[in-house]
């Protein structure tokens, strides 16, 4: 039986005496089941070497009998809780583990588990609140005998709500984020448009080409943030789909810095290295030049100097040289390296998550989560350290190699 973080139901008929659900236990003479009996802490959930103590389980675990009183409550439940084993093993539920709903109200006293319904087989997690405000997520499970016949056991998990507050602060941040980001392009072409539409005539075609364009920049900017958020929200959920086609590495990296150049930048601030012969590299086209086009801007905008861009053949695994290397383990390794400050020792633990800016030169956060997101939708790896001039180096690593289906 596999016990973890999936609550209460996960639990019920492995407990044994005393936290059993009483399927098996012999009554005792009175006719009950054993439910006043006090738990010893050597007590395992399952049977065989495979048992785990309630203490082993991440969540916090609470086991009370048919007279509502704790039999068992788990270390983690205490250091949740901040109640101590040993003041709660045998007292009322209501008193040992006094919840209260967001409204105030008396949790046990509302719920009525004992004397409530005779279909109810449990409570939904929930928000609660323990004395002094401090809030927790609680499920229960009701364990009864047979259907509607009365409870035997009340098994309740308790979490924390650090990690859902982490997340609920993440989706704030983004949000926060899209908005600030797309306020400004956004009023740009608001006031641009209404401009030209009042005053149409009194512009010459060299302002209004300045003011078209300056629009079909902005929108850009809106479509390329919305494109971002979508490649989120598909890395989160799993369902970022890499469509394979035979790419060519080494005419992608020439075409992004034919880009820069066009845009302004010096040919003499850029050196590309290709080491030929290169494998054969499956990729999506359209995600690896995302992944370039990320890391090359961010080398020409946030840092100095030249910028090497490398393309070689590399491994995947531990293997002496590529050339010794087997199909599964081939692969075709680009670098991204400037000459600017780079990125301080404590922040290269913080590079790919999201909204991590290295400088105040404007963007969104959110590109080097992404292009973790596609190497690795790839089956590929990508690392930071600094580089020989001191600057950013980014290098990732695709594996080669047809789809399987065209083996």
């Amino acid at each position: 039986m596999s016990v973890g973080a999936s609550g209460p139901a996960a639990v019920q008929g492995a407990l044994p005496p005393p936290y059993g659900t009483g399927a098996g236990e012999p009554p005792g003479a009175d006719g009950r089941t054993g439910g006043d009996e006090q738990p010893g802490r050597d007590e395992r959930i399952g049977t065989g070497d495979g048992g785990i103590h309630p203490d082993e389980l991440p969540d916090g675990l609470v086991v009370a009998d048919e007279t509502g009183r704790v039999i068992c409550f788990n270390a983690a439940a205490a250091r949740i809780t901040a109640v101590p084993c040993a003041d709660a093993l045998g007292r009322p539920l209501e008193r040992a583990l006094p919840l209260e709903d967001l409204k105030g109200r008396r949790w046990w006293a509302l719920t009525d588990p004992y004397g409530g319904l005779a279909t109810r087989v449990g409570q939904p997690e929930r928000n609660l609140l323990l004395p002094g405000g401090r809030e927790v997520l609680v499920a229960a499970r009701y364990v009864r005998a047979y259907p509607t016949g009365p409870v035997r056991r009340l098994v309740i998990s308790i979490r924390g709500t650090e990690a859902r507050r982490r997340t609920e602060l993440s989706h704030a941040e983004l949000i926060a984020t899209v908005a600030h980001e797309l306020r400004s392009p956004l009023t740009s072409v608001k006031g641009f448009t209404a401009t030209l539409l009042a005053k149409w005539e009194r512009f010459t075609d060299d302002q209004k080409r300045l003011m078209l364009e300056t629009v079909d920049a902005d929108a850009n900017r809106v479509t390329r943030l919305i494109a971002e958020l979508l490649d989120i929200s598909r890395i989160d959920s799993g369902r970022l789909e890499v469509r394979r086609q035979p790419v060519d590495i080494g005419a992608a990296v020439g075409r992004h810095v034919q880009s820069h150049t066009a845009a302004g930048q010096s040919p003499d601030r850029f050196l590309v290295r290709i080491q030929q012969p290169l494998p054969d590299l499956w990729a999506d086209p359209d995600k690896i030049d995302q992944v370039l086009g990320n890391l090359l801007e961010n080398a020409v905008r946030h840092g100095e100097g030249t910028v090497t861009i490398e393309v070689a053949a590399a491994t995947l695994s531990h293997a002496a040289r590529p050339e010794t290397a087997t199909d599964a383990e081939k692969g075709t390794a680009v670098t991204v390296c400037d000459e600017g400050p780079g990125i301080p020792e404590e922040s290269m633990g913080r590079v790919f998550t999201r909204f991590w800016r290295g400088s105040k030169r404007g963007g969104t956060g959110l590109g080097l989560y992404i292009v973790k997101g596609i190497v690795e939708a790839h089956g590929g790896t990508i690392t930071v350290g600094r580089g020989p001039g001191g600057g950013a180096k980014f290098r990732f690593i695709l594996p080669v190699g047809a789809p399987a289906y065209l083996s």
